[in-house]
């Protein structure tokens, strides 16, 4: 097992670095110069050249890349290009909002999805088992963004329960129009992450259903209830894992659209802003969280899955 840890540790590594080479190529493909983020319309020939000095982009690309890598292995994000300040502390406090939204409706999707999977797998033969499998692949379709707008119709323009958008000044220090802010983006995440988990959930229960185990744990006196809770939920939740970690870097890139329908200061809106006033270290630093983040998912996944499977370890001694 330490093997395993040490090869896929080299392996995010490596996917990270070719991340970070692909993300400064692309960047400096953007037409446009970052240098006009910091003069005005008209500026003369001298002041761009002095902006250009003053951010580094007068450097050969090769001294450009080579400072970028070396401040990325030591953890610094750079300061912006406009507002100077630190690119780090800017994500951290952005986080704040994005994290809380995405694990918030990650777990709701799967409070929904389980169960419900779980049933329409059980009873694929009566009618609501169906009902339920109609809706999960009607519910895939659906766009998020679309989704929020029809809940703010409903929520806040018709009902006034809820707030359209915005986030507090103070977030978390003024808890409840923070929790008030948040409540229907998660139900915008959640609802469409968990048509699609419903539809694997399912899948895989049906799969476990008609496993030889199974049918041997009722053959030995188990009710069908208890085989499934005792020996099928685990087994069905081996290959679930893999989707779950897909499921849970989409909610986190889907979160970034989901924020500009209801303006809350995440991720998103720093990452739009950037490209907008080409500020390529906090197009980059944004990026490459993003990254980590997602390979992060898929690290822990990996490795969830071989504590769960002891077949996934003998495999990988062999």
């Amino acid at each position: 097992m330490l093997g395993y840890i040490t090869r896929r540790l080299f392996i995010l590594l490596l996917s990270l670095f070719v991340a970070a080479i692909v993300l400064f190529v692309l960047l400096r493909l953007l037409p446009g110069d970052p240098a006009n983020a910091l003069v005005g319309v008209g500026a003369t020939p001298e002041q761009i050249a002095a902006a250009r000095e003053q951010l580094g982009s007068d450097q050969p690309l090769g001294v450009q890349f080579l400072t970028y890598l070396r401040d990325l292995a030591a953890f610094d994000l750079g300061n912006s290009f406009v507002t100077r300040g630190s690119i780090l502390e800017e994500i951290s406090r952005r986080l704040s909002v994005t994290l809380p939204l995405t694990f918030a409706a990650f777990f709701l999707a799967l409070v929904i999805a389980v169960p419900l999977g779980i049933l329409a797998a059980v009873k694929a033969d009566r009618w609501y088992g169906l009902l339920l499998s109609i809706v999960s692949q009607a519910g895939i379709a659906v766009p998020v963004f679309w989704l929020g707008i029809l809940l703010v119709y409903e929520f806040s323009l018709t009902l006034r329960w809820l707030p359209s958008g915005g986030f507090p000044l103070r977030g978390y220090a003024d808890p409840g129009p923070a929790i008030r802010a948040m409540v229907l983006p998660v139900l915008t995440i959640a609802i469409v992450m968990s048509a699609s988990l419903m539809r694997y959930v399912r899948a895989s229960t049906l799969d476990v259903l008609d496993s030889d185990f199974l049918r041997t744990a009722r053959a030995l006196g188990e009710s069908r209830a208890e085989a499934l809770m005792r020996h099928g939920i685990r087994n069905a939740s081996v290959p679930v894992i893999s989707v779950l970690a897909i499921e849970l870097a989409t909610a986190f890139l889907g979160a970034v659209v989901v924020e500009q329908v209801f303006s809350l200061p995440g991720m998103g809106s720093m990452l739009l802003l950037g490209i907008q006033q080409r500020d390529y270290p906090s197009i980059q630093g944004v990026l490459i969280v993003t990254t980590l983040l997602v390979l992060l998912t898929g690290f822990l996944a990996d490795l969830l899955q071989r504590l769960l499977d002891p077949r996934l370890r003998q495999g990988a001694r062999r």
